[in-house]
């Protein structure tokens, strides 16, 4: 038995699917506007990051110690491996270093001082300089380091619980 063109059934079922097709809501989300933002957020971060850096330009020295975490604005104390004293970046003779960092910082003797030195910068420059910020009162004070450098020989399993934390001289 043949079914017609105008068979009731049949028409109801064209029918149908049509109003279904017209009506049915979109239930996929287009994420491509969302990938795209997403994106050039990442670029713009990525670009913006290395900027954010500010400092005299030195090549730190590499050490396992991690980053210290602080809440306070430290004053960062710069030496180059030609043995010129920056205070932020402000370049400061070894014997205004002392009077100029208790003028920035006031009563706060508690204030973080971080000293960051070339790693080409002599050893006896760098430890007169934190002698010098010692003996003007700071108790404070964190030699800042590049992480990601070579191993101190002992394994990182056989470490006492605590070591290898922030490199820091207080």
């Amino acid at each position: 038995m043949a079914l017609g063109a105008h068979d009731a059934f049949a028409a109801g079922r064209r029918r149908g699917r049509a109003r279904r097709g017209r009506r049915a809501a979109l239930s996929e989300i287009n994420v491509t506007p969302l990938v795209d933002v997403m994106l050039v957020l990442l670029i713009i971060f990525m670009v913006s990051a290395p900027l954010l850096t500010v400092g005299v330009p030195l090549e730190l020295p590499k050490t396992e110690a991690s980053a210290v975490q602080d809440q306070q604005q430290p004053i960062t104390v710069s030496v180059r491996a030609d043995g010129r004293i920056f205070i932020n970046e402000t370049e400061t003779p070894f014997a205004g270093l002392s009077p100029t960092l208790r003028q920035m910082a006031g009563e706060a003797y508690a204030k973080p001082i971080y000293v960051r030195a070339d790693g080409r910068a002599s050893y006896a420059m760098v430890a007169q300089v934190m002698a010098s910020l010692s003996q003007s009162g700071f108790s404070s004070i964190d030699l800042i380091t590049d992480t990601g450098g070579p191993s101190s020989g002992a394994a990182a399993d056989a470490r006492a619980p605590g070591a290898g934390g922030p490199a820091s001289r207080r």
